[in-house]
């Protein structure tokens, strides 16, 4: 008789990324209109890579980017920066926020301090 999990619901616990960038004074605007015209081999990408709800929020105040996401392996996120389409994301991107030498934007891990269920 074969294995059979009828009715049985299994839960994979998902992992919560959070990061913070910077973006310049006055590119605001631009960079709503960039991310609402998200390529779409770029959202595939993300999506591929187990990207799931992922939001960005601007403080602003500061410029402060904040970004969220979650993926069921957080590793899976250090294959991304080779992928083309990311190269090409990130030199898009560079002349509306802080970046490093590579184009990559400059990204702050954040610290999870709370979180309610």
């Amino acid at each position: 008789m074969p294995w059979r999990l009828s009715g049985l619901k299994i839960i994979l616990s998902m992992q919560r990324v959070a990061f913070k960038m910077q973006l310049f004074k006055g590119c605001e605007a631009e960079y709503k209109r960039r991310h609402e015209a998200l390529w779409p081999e770029l959202e595939v990408l993300l999506k591929n890579a187990g990207v799931k709800d992922y939001s960005i929020f601007l403080d602003e105040e500061t410029n402060a980017l904040i970004g969220y996401l979650t993926i069921d392996d957080a590793t899976r996120l250090d294959e991304l920066p080779a992928d083309p389409v990311m190269k090409k994301w990130w030199a898009y991107m560079k002349d509306i926020m802080e970046t490093n030498e590579d184009n990559s934007p400059v990204s702050v891990g954040l610290k999870e301090v709370f979180y309610l269920q």
